[in-house]
């Protein structure tokens, strides 16, 4: 994978994240891709997008740092994720999503953050 691949991805990525867009995020996965959330668990790509979507009433994305493995099979994207809960609760965390990559495409994705600060609030949102 290139540099400009590989952010062509990440982009493609965060605007799915920024406008709810399940659709364009499972495009990025292989067919068989996963994501392992702390939130979530580990759920196929075509199922989690759905899940976090319905959660999910706004996100604002922002990127701090893009990370390109030596061999590009693996990327690591840094960003803030300020997101609002489907029932309007705040939960803005800062995480790490890395990504394993095979034809260009995500088989994996690793999502990296502290969930104690918003567990109560996604928590409280489900029952």
């Amino acid at each position: 994978m290139t540099p400009s691949h590989a952010d062509a991805l990440v982009d493609a990525y965060l605007r799915a994240l920024g406008t709810k867009d399940a659709d364009l995020a499972i495009s990025l996965f292989a067919p068989d891709g996963v994501v392992d959330s702390p939130l979530y668990g580990l759920l196929p790509a075509r199922e989690f997008y759905p899940a976090l979507f319905a959660d999910t009433s706004a996100s604002v994305v922002t990127l701090r740092k893009l990370l390109i493995s030596d061999d590009s099979s693996t990327i690591a994207l840094w960003f803030d994720f300020d997101w609002v809960l489907a029932d309007g609760s705040p939960a803005p965390f800062t995480v790490v999503d890395i990504a394993e990559l095979r034809d260009g495409l995500i088989t994996a994705l690793h999502i990296v953050y502290d969930t104690y600060p918003l567990r109560d609030a996604w928590t409280a949102q489900h029952q």
